[in-house]
């Protein structure tokens, strides 16, 4: 089959590689432009684009290209970018979604469904309509997320399983898709860096779906504080040396080898830590130093 590709970050390129070995024509890959990445902040190109160059692809960064190619289908996968109608009217799309539709339609399936607890989540091969991700859907299968699974590790099985039906969609032959449900209907928005600042007076295990979907931070000190790695633990809050009295949240003790903070229920061991201007480190380094101890976390900064 000659297919036109679209994708953009890391997540994508795993089904363009499996595409190709799987044999089908890619005519063209369409992918995010040239961005400033990384602490040098030199210009360089999106995951996609530097995989579709590895592999000899012809690519660009301007959608309307796809118009002068022939082609008998369009992949999309993690793109970025509202398609317009005459784009949808030239060519047929679909698209790779990393939830089980109508579950978490939008920009953050995997994020979304790790901080609300889903026990699964899934991947859909659907087709690609003016609504967002409202199409009806070819193929799905359902994943399990892992009681400590991180966003990131999450990503990766998902990306995995839903190269392989994608492929096996292709290969088989799109048969007709079936509409999504009218109910149970959610959508992902895009995470913030406000969306990660940590809510103390969460319970802890609210606290640590947030930590494992990456990027969580609060403050210390007036400075921002990240916290990369953390878990709930099972003791009782009477033994928290250091911790605040009244049973307000955000006031870090010590339980055995680390520092543990008071949440709004229950509690949570810091594992590892980011202060701001530092590289990340053991939690336990921080606190000999920091000596966080009677200090409250999370405070609005000025």
């Amino acid at each position: 089959m000659r297919l036109v590709y679209l994708g953009t970050p890391e997540a994508a390129v795993p089904p363009l590689r499996a595409l190709c070995e799987a044999g089908h024509e890619v005519a063209l890959v369409v992918s995010g432009p040239d961005r400033r990445r990384g602490r040098g902040g030199a210009m360089s190109p999106s995951p996609v684009k530097a995989a579709a160059l590895e592999l000899g692809l012809p690519v660009t960064d301007q959608v309307d290209d796809l118009l002068e190619v022939e082609a008998d289908l369009g992949v999309v996968v993690a793109f970025g970018q509202i398609l317009r109608k005459p784009i949808l009217d030239r060519l047929p799309l679909v698209n790779l979604h990393f939830s089980l539709l109508p579950r978490w339609r939008g920009a953050a399936p995997v994020e979304r469904a790790m901080l609300a607890g889903d026990a699964t989540t899934g991947v859909c091969v659907m087709e690609v309509a003016e609504g967002l991700d409202t199409g009806a859907v070819f193929a799905r299968e359902e994943v399990i997320i892992s009681e400590r699974e991180t966003a990131e590790s999450l990503r990766n099985r998902l990306v995995a399983v839903g190269s392989a039906i994608l492929v096996q969609s292709l290969s088989n032959g799109l048969s007709e898709p079936l509409p999504q449900a009218e109910s149970g209907v959610t959508y992902a928005r895009k995470i913030t860096a406000q969306d990660l600042f940590v809510d103390w007076a969460a319970p802890a295990v609210e606290v640590d779906r947030l930590v494992r979907v990456g990027g969580a931070w609060t403050t210390f000190r007036g400075a921002r504080l990240k916290i990369i790695d953390a878990a709930p633990v099972s003791v009782d809050e009477a033994d928290v040396p250091g911790s605040n009295p009244e049973g307000i949240p955000n006031v870090p003790g010590f339980v055995g080898d680390g520092p543990v903070v008071r949440c709004g229920s229950g509690l949570l061991r810091l594992i590892e830590v980011g202060p701001e201007g530092k590289r990340a480190m053991a939690a336990t380094v921080w606190a000999n130093g920091a000596q966080p101890t009677g200090v409250v976390l999370g405070e609005v900064l000025e």
